[in-house]
């Protein structure tokens, strides 16, 4: 299983702009990769393997590709073809996509070094520091705040300047099947240690159980970025003050961009080790955000972030994790399966055909658990909801008691 580690770095201002260097090589060495592929001929375009093949002889032509790690250069042109691929695939959905883009200085902002030409040293750190020698670049401290496991492998090294010009350092990790928790088996699963998921409005989520987890709540961050954004706009584009501001507001963001992930990290590692299956919508939140309305609620909710982080800790901490069809979970009534039509605003859900009666959410919670169970080939294991232990009342399940569960291993 594959997974990643993100540190702070923290170079010395001789390593950083030997950093800068590197970042500003590898992104004209990508331009390059892009312009040889576009001017090809369209019946013998190059792949990764040839381009690959053509490093040595452009490292003679333009010397200052030869500053390059071969393996680095080699993940540089392995990002271009990657970016390449998930284009075709777009394409292929029906999306109107045109060609990759030359990456300007602003764009490219990371490179990879795979495989080799890194080293860790993690005994020259003190108070929780450690470094990481990139070959050809030079040593760099990184906040060490949780080591490597002992039975993962680094497969790459990552460091990237982001916008709001720090440094941080990515770890690629692999570890082997073997060392991970094993899931219990499918067989024992019951709606006692199951939980189905309804990724909502009202709440953040709404769990099968009856549990309610809030929302984050945003508005204070949200009034500090509009502020630092009307003061970006006053600014003279390109002086020395926009830029200077343009900063500030990229730390707000990444404020807010960090204050959801952690919360997200919390739910969910308390959600796989409190329960040995977890079941949720497999939802369209690209569709969703297209819509008209509550666009800016969905997208700080990070629902397919929210469903990647589960599905990892789901190896991790030995979970089964599933991603249910969506559609109908809303309308469907959890006890006799007849649909009803719901506008958004009706928040019970009451059916008139068996009269079960209970929260909008939670019977779609409801549903979400037993179209699991149909998933994994599983028969519901009590008849309805209404003659099993699921109850119909909801109680919320404090953002501090998620915290407390979940910071011990997010």
């Amino acid at each position: 299983m594959e997974h990643s580690h993100r540190y702070h770095a923290y170079p010395t201002q001789e390593v950083a702009e030997r950093l800068e260097h590197h970042l500003d090589v590898h992104r004209q060495l990508y331009n390059h990769v892009r312009w040889d592929y576009t001017n090809s001929p369209e019946d013998d375009k190059p792949s990764e393997y040839d381009q690959n093949n053509k490093l040595p002889e452009w490292k003679r032509k333009w010397p200052v590709f030869s500053e390059l790690h071969s393996k680095a250069a080699q993940a540089t042109v392995a990002r271009f073809h990657r970016n390449l691929s998930n284009l075709r695939k777009k394409k292929e959905k029906g999306y109107n996509v045109g060609r990759l883009k030359r990456q300007a200085p602003t764009d490219y902002r990371s490179v990879t070094y795979n495989q080799s030409g890194f080293d860790l040293d993690e005994k020259r750190g003190r108070d929780r520091f450690a470094y990481v020698r990139f070959s050809k670049i030079g040593w760099v401290k990184i906040r060490y705040h949780r080591p490597v496991p002992d039975h993962t492998s680094i497969k790459e090294i990552t460091f990237k300047k982001e916008t709001t010009g720090e440094w941080f350092v990515s770890f690629g990790l692999e570890t082997n099947d073997a060392d991970l928790t094993e899931k219990p088996d499918v067989n024992s699963l019951n709606t006692s240690n199951s939980v189905g998921i309804d990724l909502g409005i009202q709440n953040y989520i709404h769990t099968s159980d009856g549990k309610t987890v809030d929302w984050l709540d945003l508005e204070d961050e949200y009034e500090v970025l509009r502020r630092e954004q009307r003061k970006l706009s006053r600014k003279q584009k390109g002086s020395n003050n926009y830029e200077k501001q343009r900063r500030e507001v990229a730390k707000v963001k990444r404020h807010i961009r960090r204050k959801v992930l952690d919360y997200q990290h919390k739910i969910t590692t308390w959600l796989v080790r409190e329960y040995d299956a977890v079941f949720v919508e497999g939802l369209d939140v690209k569709e969703m955000l297209e819509q008209s309305h509550n666009a800016r609620n969905k997208q700080d909710a990070a629902w397919r972030q929210f469903i990647t982080l589960l599905d990892y800790k789901a190896d991790l901490y030995g979970c089964h994790v599933v991603q249910v069809e969506a559609s109908g979970t809303t309308k469907e009534c959890a006890s006799c399966g007849v649909e009803t039509a719901k506008p958004i605003w009706v928040r019970e859900h009451s059916c008139p055909s068996c009269g079960f009666e209970c929260d909008r959410d939670a019977n779609a919670a409801m549903n979400v658990l037993q179209r699991g169970f149909s998933e994994l080939g599983l028969g519901w294991p009590e008849p309805t909801p209404v003659e099993t232990a699921l109850p119909t009342d909801t109680y919320s399940v404090s953002a501090k008691r998620v915290v407390e569960t979940g910071s011990l291993g997010a």
